[in-house]
């Protein structure tokens, strides 16, 4: 007979890697970098430094609702970046742990 021991639910989080792909453009007019992702709501911010922390903050509140399964330490946001006369050449493109 086969019996199962109780585990906690940080136990039964998945381990795998999940990545969020964020999508930021410079806006001249309003000068600020907009962020856009499917599984976090549009942000924008003055510096591509403060996209990544205000978009690194909603992803760890919002990980449990909406994706209860998901580790925190399992989730990685990557940032591509057009800036300011770039055109669409890539500026930045990082790959981060909240």
């Amino acid at each position: 007979m086969w019996t199962c021991s109780d585990h906690s639910a940080s136990e039964r989080k998945s381990k795998k890697p999940v990545v969020f792909i964020i999508s930021a453009a410079w806006d001249d007019e309003a000068s600020v970098w907009s962020g856009h992702c499917d599984d976090i709501p549009a942000a924008d911010a003055p510096s591509l430094e403060g996209l990544l922390d205000m978009v690194s903050a909603m992803a760890l509140d919002l990980l449990p609702d909406n994706h209860p399964a998901v580790d925190p330490q399992s989730l990685f946001l990557q940032i591509t970046a057009l800036g300011p006369g770039a055109g669409d050449i890539p500026v930045l493109d990082v790959c981060i742990t909240p």
